[in-house]
């Protein structure tokens, strides 16, 4: 798991190839990853926009901006969490992702950005 805090909001990432929606003859590798957004700030946060960078195994990078995440602009309260799935494909069979949410901190009408950890995608047999 990867993580990363910024501004006491910790994100944290997992990620895992999938093998069943994958296509190599076609040059299609599937990766799901799991978000935790934690809020261990004193004020409650409301998730504005997301922006990713990913980039494959041959150094092409895709860079995704949009409004909040799989259709939700969650506010989390201190001391709670919101957790989502997505998933991303790459045209190679390992690669990376990061990013940052803009989000505002509600009290304060402040906007910030915090950071998405960067996390590498692979399959497990690259291990091997």
């Amino acid at each position: 798991m990867y993580s990363a805090t910024t501004y006491n909001v910790t994100i944290s990432v997992e990620a895992q190839f999938e093998h069943n929606m994958s296509e190599p003859d076609r040059n299609s590798y599937v990766f799901s990853y799991r978000i935790v957004i934690e809020n261990k700030g004193d004020d409650a946060v409301h998730l504005q926009r997301r922006h990713w960078v990913v980039i494959d195994a041959l150094g092409m990078n895709k860079e995704i901006e949009g409004e909040g995440v799989v259709g939700e602009k969650p506010v989390i309260l201190p001391g709670e969490a919101y957790e989502y799935a997505s998933w991303c494909e790459l045209s190679t069979d390992a690669g990376k992702m990061f990013g940052s949410y803009e989000m505002e901190i509600i009290n304060q009408d402040k906007r910030i950005d915090v950071e998405i950890p960067e996390f590498l995608l692979f399959p497990q047999f690259k291990l091997n």
